[in-house]
C-alpha cells in the first residue's frame, strides 16, 4: 500500500506545482471553456437567424412573432451573459441569465423528454454555479487583519453542487462498446467522476479528468473535419462545445477546491 500512496502523493505534488504556475490564467480559461456553449449557440442564432426562426414555428405553431422574440432572447442573452462572465461584471445576473437560457432552451427544444440532453443541461447548470461560486469570494472576517474561519456556506453549497451535477456530463460521455480500451476509459473516467463528486483528491481528479475528457472531445466530436452541409457536422459541434463547457467547469475546480462540503476539507478537521 505504500508505493500506491507514494505515487498518489507525488502526482499531487504535481498537479499543485501545474495549478501555482498557471494560478494567474487558470480562472480565466475556465470562464472562457465553460461559456463556450452559450457563445457558440448564441452566434448560430445570429448567423442561422431564418433558420432558427423557422424551426421554431413549425415546431410550436407559436407565430412569427413569438419565434422572432425566441431567437432574440437566445441570441442577445446568450451572447450578453458570456461577455459578462468573462469581463466579471455582475456575474450573478449573467448567471441567472444564463440560468435562464438553459431553461428555455430545455423547455423550447422537448429537451425534458429526452434523457442525455436533459443530463447534459443538468451539468452546464452545475457548471454555471461553479463560476458563481467563484464569483463570491471567500467569507469576510468580523475583524481587521484577522482570517475567517473559512465558514462560507452559500459559496460552499454552490460547490458541492455543481460538483454533482457536472457528473451528469460524465454519464452521457460512457460508451458501451465491448473493447478493451474503452472499457478501461470508461472505468477510469467513472472513478475519478466519483472522486471529483464527493471531494477526494479533487485537484489531482478533476485535473486528470479534464486531459481525459479534452482528449476524448477532440477526438471523437473533431467537427470541422466535416463538410458545412454535412448534418453530423452540427451534432459533434453541440457534442464538442457541451464537454468543452464542462471541461470548464472542471477546471473551475481545479482553481477553487472542492470546498467546505467534501472528503477533503473533512479530513483537515481530524
Amino acid at each position: 500500500m505504500n508505493i500506491p500512496n507514494e505515487y498518489v502523493s507525488t502526482a499531487e505534488d504535481t498537479a499543485d506545482q501545474v495549478i501555482r504556475k498557471l494560478k494567474h490564467i487558470l480562472p480565466t480559461v475556465a470562464r472562457v471553456c465553460l461559456i463556450s456553449t452559450f457563445l457558440e449557440d448564441g452566434l448560430r442564432m445570429w448567423f442561422q437567424w431564418s433558420e432558427q426562426r423557422e424551426y421554431m414555428n413549425m415546431q410550436w405553431g407559436c407565430g412569427q412573432i413569438i419565434a422572432t422574440l425566441f431567437v432574440v432572447v437566445n441570441l442577445l442573452g446568450q451572447l450578453g451573459g458570456c461577455v459578462m462572465v468573462i469581463i466579471q461584471y455582475k456575474v450573478a445576473i449573467a448567471c441567472g441569465v444564463l440560468f435562464f437560457i438553459v431553461f428555455l432552451q430545455t423547455i423550447a427544444y422537448s429537451i425534458l423528454w429526452d434523457a442525455q440532453f436533459l443530463l447534459r443541461n443538468l451539468a452546464l447548470i452545475g457548471a454555471l454555479l461553479l463560476v458563481l461560486a467563484e464569483s463570491r469570494g471567500e467569507a469576510k472576517s468580523l475583524f481587521a487583519g484577522v482570517p475567517s474561519l473559512g465558514e462560507n456556506k452559500p459559496k460552499n453549497y454552490l460547490q458541492l453542487t455543481g460538483r454533482i451535477l457536472l457528473a451528469f456530463m460524465f454519464i452521457t460521455l460512457i460508451r458501451f462498446e465491448l473493447s478493451f480500451v474503452q472499457i478501461v476509459l470508461d472505468i477510469l473516467g467513472s472513478a475519478l467522476m466519483v472522486l471529483v463528486t464527493i471531494g477526494y483528491k479533487t485537484k489531482l481528479s478533476a485535473l486528470i479528468l479534464v486531459l481525459l475528457l479534452t482528449t476524448l472531445n477532440f477526438y471523437h466530436n473533431s467537427w470541422w473535419r466535416y463538410p458545412s452541409h454535412a448534418p453530423v457536422r452540427d451534432f459533434l459541434k453541440y457534442d464538442f462545445f457541451q464537454t468543452l463547457s464542462v471541461v470548464g467547469g472542471l477546471l473551475m475546480i481545479v482553481y477553487l477546491g472542492p470546498g467546505g462540503v467534501s472528503m477533503d476539507e473533512h479530513k483537515k478537521k481530524w
